[in-house]
């Protein structure tokens, strides 16, 4: 059974990561890059250096969570920084870069109104 982590602390890991880091590997970046403590239950987001791959590492009550997506024809959005620092996302921002939408800019759909 896949435990959800309910959280309202979602970070994104800026600048590129490797992708072949595992669990431990992420939960030491977390730790020493972002001086952030992985085991409080919050989300941590790691993208990779090509932008199509990302990982999503969580704690729970029980332990460690990671989640691997990879889109297939785009990148995901990602902010831009020389520094490895987090950027705080809110459950809505998070829902779109995992739909491959730019969370920062999200555009309306336009919807035309029945007639009648």
């Amino acid at each position: 059974m896949i435990t959800v982590v309910p959280t309202d602390r979602i970070y994104l890991c800026c600048g590129a990561t490797d992708m072949r880091r595992g669990i431990n590997s992420l939960a030491r970046m977390v730790q020493q890059v972002l001086a952030l403590n992985p085991h409080t239950g919050a989300i941590f987001c790691f993208r990779g250096r090509k932008g199509h791959i990302i990982k999503i590492l969580a704690h729970d009550d029980q332990g460690f969570c990671l989640f691997t997506k990879r889109l297939t024809d785009r990148c995901f959005a990602w902010p831009t920084t020389k520094d490895q620092v987090a950027v705080s996302l809110t459950k809505a921002e998070l829902s779109l870069l995992l739909e491959g939408i730019d969370w920062r800019r999200p555009s309306k759909t336009y919807r035309p109104r029945l007639a009648g």
